[in-house]
C-alpha cells in the first residue's frame, strides 16, 4: 500500500509521523470509517472540541477510535478560550528565550495597523497568549476571521 493511498482523503498534507501513525494503526486491525463529517468532544458545559472532516479508524475489538484532524474549541468566552489555549501550547523556543525587551524587528513591525473588525480584548489575549505585538496579532486574528485559537496556532507554531 502506498502512503498516498490512505482512505479518508488526500496525503499531500500529512506529515511523515503521522503516516507512520496511519500505517500502525492499519497494522493494528483498526479500519477507516468513512461518511464522517464532525466530530465533538464535551468536556464540560463550556468547552467543547471540535474535529470538522476528522478521518477516523475505529478499532475491530472494541469501542476505541482514533481520529485525525484539525481540533477547534467552540461555545467559550475568551478567558476560558485563553486556558484552554494554554493547556495545548507546547512549550517551543519563546518559552525558553526570556521575555525581556523587545528586539529591534518587533519594534519595526509594530507600525499602525486597520484594527476594524478586530475586538480589542482579542488582540490582548493574542497578544499575551503568543507573545507577539500588537501588530502581528491583529493581523492573526484577521486572517483567521476573528478565531483566537486559529490566530494563537498560526503565531506559535
Amino acid at each position: 500500500m502506498d502512503d498516498d493511498d490512505v482512505e479518508g482523503g488526500d496525503a499531500s498534507g500529512r506529515s511523515r509521523s503521522e503516516k507512520k501513525c496511519r500505517k500502525a494503526m492499519e497494522r493494528l486491525g483498526m479500519k477507516a470509517i468513512t461518511g464522517v463529517s464532525r466530530v465533538t468532544i464535551k468536556q464540560s458545559k463550556t468547552v467543547t472540541f471540535v474535529l470538522s472532516k476528522p478521518d477516523v479508524f475505529k478499532s475491530s475489538h472494541s469501542e476505541t477510535y482514533v481520529m485525525f484532524g484539525v481540533v477547534k474549541m467552540e461555545g467559550m468566552d475568551a478567558q476560558l478560550l485563553t486556558e484552554a489555549a494554554g493547556q495545548f501550547k507546547a512549550p517551543g523556543p519563546s518559552s525558553v528565550i526570556s521575555k525581556g525587551e523587545p528586539s529591534v524587528a518587533a519594534a519595526q513591525e509594530d507600525k499602525e495597523v486597520d484594527e476594524t473588525g478586530v475586538d480589542n480584548k482579542d488582540v490582548e489575549v493574542v497578544m499575551m497568549q503568543a507573545s507577539v505585538s500588537r501588530s502581528r496579532a491583529v493581523k492573526a486574528l484577521k486572517a483567521a476571521d476573528g478565531d483566537i485559537v486559529s490566530a494563537i496556532m498560526e503565531l506559535t507554531n
